[in-house]
């Protein structure tokens, strides 16, 4: 049987109007099809060959994923993904105004590792002094079932802004922090390979364990606003590039490559 390939992205390289309100209204947004199966399979396989020789330089070392930081500066490949001009073009289309990349990384959740990652924001994390809603395109390389890793957000919480950044082992620390959000109705998000979903910087998300026998491989673009500043704050990216606070992040480390 053959399995008919949807995508979201038309033509002109942009996405449906209801997808943008969508978005907007929600704070995240699935885009189905932006990677055919021939890109997929190259995709997957460099990420492959990328992690067995970087595995050990994974940021995160408590267990939930394999975390690797701006791959688009080592590999040709996954560097041809992270400036995949449709997907930079519908990331400024949702957020309505001029970005820049701020990082990309590769997210890989082992087999039966059995650990979420718990709900947390993303835009607490990062040294950005200024600028609008960051979002970011979270790309499935592999199926993302549930059981294997998916995501699941918290609709309208790009608004909730203010807080510290969470702690990703603990299921209770954003909620400690805004009991609200407790109550808000959570929506999971399946992916298939070549799907992905945009989400901006504030909205509150976790993703769950992987139970298969199949590592989930996830490639994440983040994106910014074009002015965003440097708050003077310690972050991995901007930590060697002897920043001042108050700089703008731009130039051949923080690129707009879909123009």
């Amino acid at each position: 049987m053959t399995t008919t390939i949807t995508s979201d992205v038309g033509a002109d390289g942009r996405v449906r109007d209801e997808l943008v309100a969508a978005y907007r209204e929600h704070g995240f947004v699935r885009v189905r099809g932006v990677l055919d199966p021939d890109q997929v399979e190259l995709f997957r396989t460099s990420a492959e060959a990328f992690l067995t020789v970087h595995r050990a330089e994974s940021l995160e070392k408590q267990g939930a994923f394999s975390q690797l930081v701006n791959v688009w500066q080592h590999d040709d490949n996954l560097r041809a993904l992270t400036f995949d001009p449709r997907l930079g073009r519908v990331a400024e289309q949702l957020a309505g105004f001029p970005l820049r990349l701020w990082h990309d990384h590769m997210l890989v959740k082992e087999p039966h590792n059995n650990v979420a990652t718990e709900f947390h924001q993303d835009r607490p994390y990062w040294p950005h002094a200024s600028g609008r809603l960051p979002l970011s395109a979270w790309i499935a390389l592999v199926d993302v079932p549930p059981e294997r890793g998916c995501m699941t957000f918290l609709p309208g919480t790009q608004h909730r802004t203010g807080l510290r950044p969470q702690d990703l082992r603990n299921e209770e620390d954003l909620f400690a922090l805004d009991p609200s959000l407790r109550w808000i109705p959570r929506v999971t998000v399946p992916l298939r390979a070549g799907d992905c979903t945009f989400h901006s910087g504030y909205t509150g998300h976790m993703a769950l364990p992987n139970r298969t026998d199949l590592a989930r491989f996830a490639h994440v673009i983040v994106y910014m606003d074009e002015a965003t500043t440097y708050s003077g704050t310690e972050h991995v990216v901007t930590d060697p590039l002897g920043l001042v606070p108050g700089a703008r992040l731009d130039g051949d480390t923080f690129p707009r490559p879909w123009h």
